[in-house]
């Protein structure tokens, strides 16, 4: 048995593909083109093949800078003069707004970013579960134990993955496209935020988007001219095709829910190129500008302060404290629980919380709290008789690796087995918006054997082993119930004044009662669907081993699944509104409608964290938005001060 790559010591195959391919390049005379295909399919082979339940950071590290698409506006360290706008955060609105900043030639830009380069691994989508588990590129987050969720989890807390390299959270998400309901957007307007109705935010959505969706390209509600890739998954598994075809026998359309009409069934729209990636770095940092610096693995500390107006930041670097200043703007892009974090430590937060840990307090302010969540359930799970579902052990076959690897798609292309969605209003619903997502994937928490999923979930052995071992290389599709426009609200705090300690993330999962009883619904629904006749062509049928700590419940009962619930929920890593725009007159504000924090000049936050309220469905295209609308906004005050 050979040993590929004895950097991780790990054995990949009697044969080691890429030692072969090496040694080919040799002995052989191939093709070029021959060459390339069995040079790819190898690597890939490789990759696929290294799932280890703890990757560790080295070997994580190796793997995305061997592969790293690289950016040619990366520097080693700052310009020594002052820039005119300094973004911290590289993710989705970050690198929006470095892109959008930079189009005025006349003004220098810096964006820092606490990880390194995006890696060019995390493109396949199938592998997202795995590189949710590095640290290379997520900073490893994990809610406070939580008293009713997680209870399956180890420890009772759910981990909360977050982006840490160009591109954010964009490049270890689901890739998932959708922008909500147009009533999420009137309510923010309606709460005293001028500019931020649907329709006045319809046009940054368009505005980010290079729309590719067959058959609807020529809608109104899209552009194909923006820098972000939205497509189909160029793969759909007939299990897919059942689910819509069991959407319409239940009397739903099909729809383009970021159109005219969310409420029914569709596809999922995602960020992706011919079934690769498509991340806010890939997207918006692939530009040459002299006027752009992008400083890399630099963690910043705080905003630095004086007089109340920001005038720079302070950062990590190699281990050592160093300075930048801009004489505009600062602008902390770092996201829902990063940029709560950086305000605090900055001495903009809550009184009481910032005096308790010996923080200045520089302005007084709600900072980190109003924090949102979509929680749906993980372990409504379907069996059947047929070869029909997307599993690990299927993956590695070269004919499908090349697929991927040529541009045709092919399976690899599924972002984590997650295929097609539908949104639905059950009987609760109180307005015109959905409250309840379904995602279908076409597999389950087994179909990877237990390697990568477990992990990144953070399921105990007892309920993975009781619940999903006994099925692993068995056929299954599942269902994940989410919850709309939730009513627990949680908060986002500091640990302690140490940056470098991780902040504390109380979400308080069904503190509301209401959240639950949703994704009960959710679930009833999910069921009535996997009995049409679409799923019964396949044998399908409800996976009915009990959850541990659920025994006592009659299964599928009500209060079987809301126990279930309870001890599998699934976390979105949708968090939203620690640092909330409102108006003056809302105590609980933060930024206001420009985006500017309250109390601090030349300081503004864009990224999820002012939203506030949660949207429906998924927010990475709200975030997108978001950066898009604050360029315009940071563009028509200095346009205007110029004047």
């Amino acid at each position: 048995m050979l040993i590929c790559m004895d950097l991780f010591s790990i054995k990949v195959s009697n044969k080691c593909t890429v030692c072969n391919v090496i040694q080919l390049t040799f002995v052989k005379k191939i093709s070029a083109s021959k060459m390339r295909r069995t040079i790819t399919a190898s690597l890939v082979t490789t990759v696929l093949l290294l799932f280890v339940p703890t990757p560790n950071q080295a070997q994580s590290s190796f793997f995305n800078n061997l592969f790293s698409t690289g950016n040619s506006a990366i520097v080693n360290e700052p310009s020594k003069e002052p820039y005119d706008f300094i973004v911290v955060g590289a993710g989705s609105a970050g690198s929006v707004l470095a892109n959008r900043l930079s189009e005025n030639r006349k003004w220098r830009i810096l964006l820092i970013e606490a990880g390194g380069a995006e890696g060019r691994l995390s493109q396949i989508p199938v592998l997202v579960s795995l590189f949710q588990l590095t640290e290379y590129n997520n900073w490893g987050y994990e809610v406070e134990p939580q008293p009713r969720a997680c209870l399956s989890m180890k420890n009772r807390r759910c981990p909360w993955p977050t982006g840490k390299s160009l591109g954010g959270t964009s490049t270890i998400n689901y890739m998932i496209h959708t922008r909500g309901h147009r009533m999420n957007y009137d309510i923010w307007a309606a709460l005293g935020n001028d500019g931020w109705s649907y329709q006045d935010v319809l046009p940054y959505f368009k505005k980010s988007e290079k729309f590719g969706v067959p058959g609807i390209e020529n809608s109104t509600y899209h552009n194909n001219t923006g820098y972000l890739s939205v497509e189909h998954v160029p793969y759909h598994t007939e299990l897919a095709k059942a689910f819509l075809k069991a959407g319409q026998q239940l009397g739903y359309s099909i729809v383009d829910y970021n159109g005219r009409d969310q409420i029914g069934f569709s596809y999922l729209q995602v960020n992706m190129h011919h079934g690769r990636r498509c991340s806010a770095a890939t997207a918006y940092l692939k530009i040459q500008r002299p006027n752009l610096h992008i400083l890399t693995e630099a963690q910043v500390r705080k905003v630095l302060i004086r007089k109340q107006r920001a005038y720079g930041v302070q950062y990590i670097k190699n281990g050592k404290k160093h300075s930048v200043t801009a004489t505009r703007e600062v602008i902390l892009s770092a996201g829902t629980i990063n940029s709560a974090q950086l305000l605090m430590l900055s001495g903009i937060g809550p009184r009481d919380h910032l005096e308790e840990l010996g923080i200045k307090v520089i302005q007084d302010s709600k900072v980190g709290y109003n924090l949102y969540e979509h929680v749906g359930f993980l372990g409504l799970t379907f069996m059947v008789n047929q070869s029909v579902s997307i599993m690990s052990s299927r993956l590695l076959r070269s004919d499908v690796l090349i697929d991927w690897a040529f541009g045709t798609g092919g399976v690899i292309s599924v972002p984590g087995g997650a295929e097609a969605i539908a949104f639905l209003k059950t009987k609760f619903a109180t307005d015109d918006r959905p409250d309840v997502e379904l995602l279908f994937c076409s597999g389950s928490l087994h179909s990877d054997g237990g390697i990568s999923l477990k992990s990144s979930l953070g399921l105990t052995d007892e309920m993975y082993n009781t619940v999903f071992k006994p099925i692993e290389n068995h056929d299954a599709w599942s269902i994940w119930p989410i919850v709309q426009n939730p009513r627990s609200v949680g908060r986002v705090s500091l640990k302690s004044k140490n940056p470098l300690d991780p902040p504390i993330i109380e979400p308080n999962f069904f503190e509301h009662p209401s959240d639950l009883e949703l994704i009960v619904e959710g679930i009833k629904h999910a069921i009535e669907l996997s009995k049409t006749k679409p799923f019964a062509a396949f044998g399908s049928r409800l996976h009915s081993t009990k959850i541990p700590g659920c025994e006592q419940f009659k299964f599928a009962s009500d209060d079987y699944w809301r126990c279930a619930v309870q001890h599998l929920p699934a976390m979105m890593n949708h968090e939203v509104g620690t640092c909330k725009m409102g108006p003056p007159t809302d105590s609980s504000a933060v930024v206001d409608s420009q985006l500017r924090v309250y109390g601090i000049q030349g300081l503004r936050v864009a990224d999820a964290s002012i939203m506030p309220t949660i949207p429906t469905g998924h927010t990475n295209a709200v975030v997108y938005m978001i950066g898009e609308k604050a360029a315009d906004l940071i563009k028509q005050t200095w346009d205007e001060a110029t004047e």
